[in-house]
């Protein structure tokens, strides 16, 4: 008998409709909880104008309400220490409390119970066993416990039971002597770690592809999902990407890519709602093949914390048609962050766009960028600077960088100022690549 190769079948085929009529009474319920025991909605929904579950109504009213932003749950958590009106459950009932980095302002809290933190790993067992991880292969660990979300990851993959050979961050050496003494069969991992662990290696005489590793689930950061960015991780490890995405306000890994590699399942279905808006507009769109929009979840059990209406700053195309594996329900590809995005004479620029084009020059370019804006803020004027880093040993002729110009504003329509630099010169990281460095811009 095949081993199988859906770890929730039941949850992971259901039809978009009977799936929207189990979580009917569950997000009842939930509206409930929150006007029971959570003092920042009571207070939100009656500004609103809803001051009842009852007049909040279901799931196909869920439109009406006001959306959450992470700023105000900052806000909350700055006015009313420890962790803001928004603590749903008695603080004895809390058994982690994660952060996020703060790179876009103050962190913020994430206070989790026993259940939610059961949920978060189910959930993202969906998502690691899509990806091709079983309970039998080795897997090597790159996140630590602490303090971001993402360190739920090792506790998903001991609950998934997989062998575990834990290494965290900040210990690339160590890592490269697990990966190529122990033959692990998966690690998860940002991509821009992995594409680092590769020429690190490489660097020690240790050939990447000789690992043995089957799949690389990547997440963290967009760029797993890149042709060019998951064909250079592939190449060098002789192994499979799989991209998962989570958001720590909500769970991890709430979407995962299957052996088709064809974008990422929404595998959070039971415990989250999603909704999709014109970021723009704030209007509803339809998951349809193409739209590309928002997310905006909702908790449908969550306990310490729960979200309603959470915006995403996510920016995705949407996927719906059937897939080889019969995962049903939405599939994404995410293109960006809000909290990265540029706007240039008018034309959104997501870092990650940049990347992907910029990609597109290797083997004469590592793969390596860095966005230099000359002032802070959104808002920028052409041609906005960007640094790309030759390939090793690689001395580019006169013509590369006007090349890549012509090709971002081909593909992009944006005007930039691309200068080659040598290899080696950009930052690397065993975590989150940043793409924008504001170091030496004006204010």
């Amino acid at each position: 008998m095949s081993a199988p190769e859906l770890f929730d079948p039941e949850a992971e085929t259901r039809s978009v409709a009977d799936q929207k009529r189990k979580d009917e009474p569950v997000y009842r319920r939930q509206i409930k909880y929150l006007f029971a025991r959570s003092e920042f909605y009571r207070e939100k929904l009656a500004e609103a104008g809803f001051k009842t579950p009852e007049s909040v109504g279901g799931l196909d009213d869920l439109r009406h309400l006001p959306f959450t932003v992470k700023d105000e749950l900052r806000a909350s958590q700055a006015d009313h220490l420890p962790l803001g009106k928004q603590l749903a459950a008695p603080l004895d009932d809390v058994v982690r409390i994660y952060s996020t980095s703060g790179t876009s302002g103050s962190p913020l809290y994430i206070p989790v119970t026993r259940g939610d933190l059961d949920r978060w790993i189910h959930t993202s067992n969906r998502s690691y066993f899509a990806a091709g991880i079983r309970p039998h292969h080795r897997v090597v660990t790159t996140y630590n416990s602490g303090p971001f979300a993402a360190g739920a990851v090792h506790e998903s993959m001991i609950a998934l039971g997989v062998r575990m050979v834990p290494v965290g961050s900040g210990n690339t050496d160590r890592l490269i002597t697990a990966l190529s003494r122990f033959q692990v069969q998966a690690i998860p991992g940002t991509p821009s770690y992995f594409l680092y662990i590769a020429e690190a290696a490489r660097a020690r005489g240790i050939d990447p592809a000789a690992c043995g590793l089957a799949t690389l689930v990547a997440g963290g950061e967009p760029g797993g999902g890149e042709p060019e960015v998951r064909g250079q991780i592939e190449e060098a490890f002789n192994a499979k990407v799989h991209e998962v995405l989570g958001l720590g306000e909500l769970s991890i890994s709430m979407f995962g890519e299957g052996p088709e590699q064809d974008v990422m399942n929404f595998l959070a279905r039971d415990y989250i709602h999603m909704e999709l808006i014109d970021p723009e507009t704030e209007d509803l769109l339809p998951f349809e093949d193409g739209v590309r929009g928002e997310p905006v979840y909702t908790h449908l059990m969550q306990e310490a914390a729960p979200l309603l209406r959470f915006r995403s700053r996510d920016h995705v195309t949407v996927s719906m048609g059937p897939i080889a594996s019969g995962r049903t329900g939405p599939r994404i590809r995410c293109i960006g962050r809000t909290d990265d995005m540029l706007i240039v004479r008018g034309v959104n620029v997501f870092p990650s766009a940049l990347r992907e084009v910029i990609n597109t020059f290797r083997p004469d370019i590592s793969g390596i960028m860095l966005v230099r804006p000359m002032k802070r803020g959104v808002q920028q004027l052409p041609p906005l600077p960007i640094e790309v880093e030759a390939a090793e040993g690689m001395m580019p002729g006169d013509g590369l960088a006007e090349a890549i110009e012509k090709s971002i504003r081909d593909r992009l329509v944006v005007t930039t100022r691309v200068e080659i630099v040598p290899f080696g010169s950009l930052p690397r990281t065993d975590y989150k690549t940043r793409l924008v460095d504001y170091s030496g811009a004006d204010d």
